[in-house]
């Protein structure tokens, strides 16, 4: 694990009301990093889909570039967010069109506002369950095709956006790397929400003692989603701890979740249960060998 001067780090989830005005949602995103930073936030986490409505009709139309020469305006936004906040900020994500093709991607930025890494939703949502629900995000989106981490001085951090979450390979790879966390921007459903979202977080940071966070929309108002066909968003931006304990967490409204990242818990987590020092590899693979 990569040294620090502190033994923790502070992290805030900002959990925003998301509208279908991209200039308001930079604004209201910009207002509340700098207040994370003010307050002595470290980290600072925006939610899956920050700058557009959440939905395939509305990717095309919100999508913007991230690397280059011309990057888009949220780019140029959340690069600047960062620098004044003096903050490592995980951008939720955006819409990306790099060329013709569209990704949901998160752009992860450093302290100075100089972009990081960027992360490509891995694992597109597609369901279809006749009479009850369809959604197909591979029909607008196409998938990513690498695992993310970043670094800062108390130690590498892995990124996964809403439905990567279900796939407990990645997490245990950022493990295996080193990462002390794992960071989710992630929109769950007032459907799947309540049934599987702690409880995969829980699972994440149980499987790997390490710690979760994740960042979703604040929920529309009832009568948008009902008379708009506003996305529900299920809220409840948390982070979990290393052997599964939610530290912070929240409801649907508009808010920021605000925890600190304690590296002694961690430590003791793995003394306490010495699973790095116990598995098998001759009888299962390490899913990070050859990566």
């Amino acid at each position: 694990m990569a040294s620090a001067v502190r033994k923790a780090l502070n992290i805030a989830l900002v959990q925003m009301k998301v509208t279908a005005n991209k200039a308001t949602n930079l604004q209201v995103a910009r207002e509340k990093v700098l207040a994370a930073g003010q307050n002595g936030a470290d980290v600072v986490v925006l939610p899956e889909c920050f700058n557009s409505p959440y939905g395939v009709q509305h990717f095309e139309q919100y999508a913007e570039p991230i690397e280059g020469t011309a990057p888009g305006e949220s780019i140029r936004a959340l690069s600047a967010m960062a620098k004044d906040a003096q903050v490592y900020l995980v951008g939720g994500t955006i819409p990306e069109v790099p060329q013709r093709q569209l990704y949901n991607t998160c752009p992860i930025f450093n302290r100075a506002g100089h972009l990081l890494a960027t992360h490509r939703k891995v694992h597109l949502f597609d369901i279809d369950v006749p009479g009850k629900m369809t959604f197909r995000e591979s029909s607008v989106l196409h998938a990513g095709n690498h695992l993310t981490q970043f670094t800062t001085e108390w130690g590498p951090i892995g990124v996964g956006i809403c439905y990567d979450l279900r796939f407990p390979e990645m997490a245990m790879i950022a493990a295996r790397r080193g990462c002390i966390a794992m960071i989710y921007p992630a929109a769950f459903n007032i459907t799947t929400g309540p049934v599987f979202f702690e409880l995969l977080q829980r699972a994440r940071a149980v499987d790997n003692l390490f710690f979760v966070a994740t960042c979703s929309p604040a929920r529309a108002d009832p009568e948008a989603i009902r008379n708009e066909g506003v996305y529900p968003a299920w809220g409840h931006s948390s982070v979990v701890g290393p052997v599964g304990e939610v530290i912070a967490t929240c409801d649907h409204e508009d808010t920021t979740v605000v925890a600190q990242l304690d590296l002694d818990r961690l430590d003791e987590a793995r003394r306490f249960y010495p699973i790095y020092q116990q598995r098998r590899f001759d009888l299962y693979p390490d899913v990070a060998q050859g990566l």
